[in-house]
């Protein structure tokens, strides 16, 4: 596993998202204060989710509205029913770092 550099944490707000370029893609999020750190794509279809809707501690899929929890990946609503992987997240001297497997 190795720590890549995802922002400085003042670069989102709440309810902000990006995408890492990271294979497969990361996506991170700041919401309520805190930052979170799951796949970029949607598990029903091809979607970036850096690219939804966030709403408290929740994402939604902007193509087919699939709503997905920010803390545990898991899937809340359909047409999605499949939980995405969830990756640490660190802030360090104004810096947000997301924890990735080594690829390979």
């Amino acid at each position: 596993m190795s720590w890549i550099r995802a922002c400085s944490a003042d670069e989102l707000d709440d309810g902000d998202a990006l995408q890492l370029p990271t294979d497969p893609p990361v996506a991170v999020f700041k919401a309520d204060g805190e930052f979170y750190a799951l796949d970029d794509t949607c598990t029903h279809g091809l979607s970036s989710l850096a690219d939804g809707y966030v709403d408290g501690a929740q994402v939604e899929c902007a193509w087919h509205l699939a709503k997905f929890d920010l803390r545990t990946g898991a899937a809340l609503s359909l047409p999605a029913t499949k939980p995405l992987c969830t990756y640490r997240v660190r802030v360090d001297g104004g810096d947000v770092s997301v924890e990735v497997p080594d690829r390979v």
